[in-house]
């Protein structure tokens, strides 16, 4: 990520004889990323982070809009037998291992720019950040030991981690294997040829 750089040093235009700017040691422009990122959401800033582009942000509050509203609509239609929060488990979990899944599989497409850039902030940062939620997770466990139900508190809360982390490198697996079975399948075509 690059680092902010006051307003008058950009305009300034301070990049030394090897095409270095700010002693960053980064490209002038941007390097290939800001290339990449060119036409995505409007003009590139390379001098700007991305979490500071309004095009970029705007990408995050647009999948978290559809991920919170998937929370809500599938919290409302899974049934919390015995006051037992399956709803937030089931949840997390599919959004764990979803969220291995599609970080694996945009980490084996290539770089992070462009489209794969916009994809993840989609879905990854903005959809599947508000699909899946700690704040529950936290206000469920304080639920059920206010409840005296210590515990149903401590599974819950056990199960949430080991099993989200089991979801997540299930999620990872699937995405890696299907690399690996895409990339055979393209060798043995070229082979064949």
């Amino acid at each position: 990520m690059e680092q902010p750089v006051p307003e008058a040093q950009a305009q300034a235009g301070t990049a030394d004889k090897a095409g270095y700017d700010d002693g960053a040691r980064r490209p002038e422009g941007g390097g290939r990323e800001a290339a990449a990122d060119q036409g995505t959401l409007g003009a590139a800033r390379p001098h700007r982070p991305v979490h500071l582009h309004p095009g970029f942000l705007l990408v995050v509050v647009a999948g978290g809009i559809l991920g919170a509203l998937a929370r809500y609509g599938l919290g409302s239609i899974l049934p919390a037998p015995g006051g037992w929060p399956v709803p937030t488990l089931a949840i997390n979990l599919s959004g764990a291992f979803l969220l291995g899944l599609l970080l694996e599989a945009l980490v084996r497409r290539g770089p992070d720019a462009g489209r794969l850039r916009l994809i993840r902030l989609f879905v990854g940062t903005g959809f599947m950040g508000a699909f899946t939620t700690y704040s529950t997770l936290a206000l469920e466990t304080n639920t059920l030991f206010g409840a005296g139900r210590v515990t149903d508190a401590l599974l819950y809360v056990g199960v949430s981690v080991v099993a989200g982390a089991a979801a997540t490198v299930a999620g990872i697996r699937l995405a890696a294997g299907h690399h690996a079975r895409a990339t055979d399948r393209r060798e043995n075509r070229k082979e064949n040829r």
